[in-house]
């Protein structure tokens, strides 16, 4: 059975589809993603609080390596379609970045199937944030070495990458979950914990809108796009559950892992690609990650991520 929240983000996309003149203010979209890297991070904290936090040091150290090297194994494979090399190189800087929403997607599909997830979760969506980034940025630069571009304002783009608002929200949350606990985090329980679904589930017509718009870009760019907003989720799945595998996680958090390979960032990315790789082609990138592979990955890719965990769960 499909999750209700998908069946928002499906209203949303049937409503672009014909045209409606549904929409939601642009000031409530900025304030429930505000709400859900903030709810994110605070029950991942609140889980954090339980454990040692010492023991996740190696954990971290491969999954920041995962998420550096996801974009350098896409690169040939990209420039196999034809695509140029700062486009392919910032192409994969968004597989090697991670979608929070479909982490919290994915979070609700678990729990749905009972399958349990490790506390540390929300930890990975932060550390996945950044490697990626660094890559595309790396490859576009080999790439453009002799562009009359200049080199990127690195001060500029780490502050962006560090400090920007997912990472900041998302982090910040996670600290503040950590350090008050569940006793502590107890009187803003009901405005963060209890009515995550429902704000999700806004947040999911949203995107819905804003992916049926992008229907039309995928036409503008052919064959390509498409191989790439569908392929690439696939074949990064199975490199999340092998990680997720040579982790010792659980069913759940095999599948979390999955999830979070194959996904694709369609807010940090942007801006970090903007600011260091301006060049390149910014409406293939965002049609690619929220075009195809987000409704993707909500649809049909979370159920195949879940199922292929239990198959290859000892």
């Amino acid at each position: 059975m499909i999750d209700v929240v998908v069946f928002f983000f499906l209203l949303g996309l049937f409503a672009r589809l014909v045209r409606s003149e549904l929409k939601l203010p642009e000031a409530l979209y900025e304030t429930l993603s505000i709400y859900l890297l903030l709810a994110i991070g605070l029950k991942g904290g609140i889980e954090l609080s339980k454990q040692p936090l010492a023991t996740l040091a190696p954990e971290v150290a491969v999954l920041a390596a995962m998420g550096f090297l996801i974009p350098v194994g896409l690169y040939p494979l990209l420039r196999l379609l034809r695509l140029s090399g700062v486009d392919s190189a910032a192409l994969g800087a968004h597989y090697g970045s991670v979608s929070v929403v479909t982490f919290a997607v994915a979070q609700t599909a678990l729990a749905r199937a009972n399958l349990p997830l490790e506390a540390q979760a929300p930890l990975w969506v932060a550390v996945l944030e950044a490697p990626g980034l660094l890559a595309g940025i790396l490859l576009a630069r080999l790439s453009a070495a002799r562009d009359a571009s200049g080199p990127p304002r690195w001060g500029e783009l780490a502050h962006d990458v560090l400090f920007g608002k997912s990472v900041l929200l998302l982090v910040g949350g996670i600290v503040i979950g950590a350090v008050a606990g569940e006793a502590g985090t107890a009187p803003i329980k009901a405005v963060f914990i209890d009515p995550f679904k429902g704000v999700l589930a806004l947040f999911l017509l949203e995107l819905g809108l804003v992916a049926g718009g992008r229907l039309g870009d995928v036409r503008r760019f052919g064959l390509a796009v498409l191989l790439v907003g569908i392929g690439a989720p696939l074949l990064l799945s199975g490199v999340g559950a092998a990680t997720g595998l040579l982790l010792g996680l659980g069913t759940g958090g095999v599948a979390m892992l999955a999830t979070l390979a194959a996904s694709a960032s369609y807010i940090a990315a942007p801006t970090a690609m903007r600011i260091a790789v301006p060049q390149a082609n910014a409406a293939l990138s965002i049609t690619a990650a929220l075009g195809i592979t987000f409704p993707f990955n909500i649809v049909i890719g979370i159920p195949l991520y879940i199922e292929l965990a239990r198959r290859l769960h000892p």
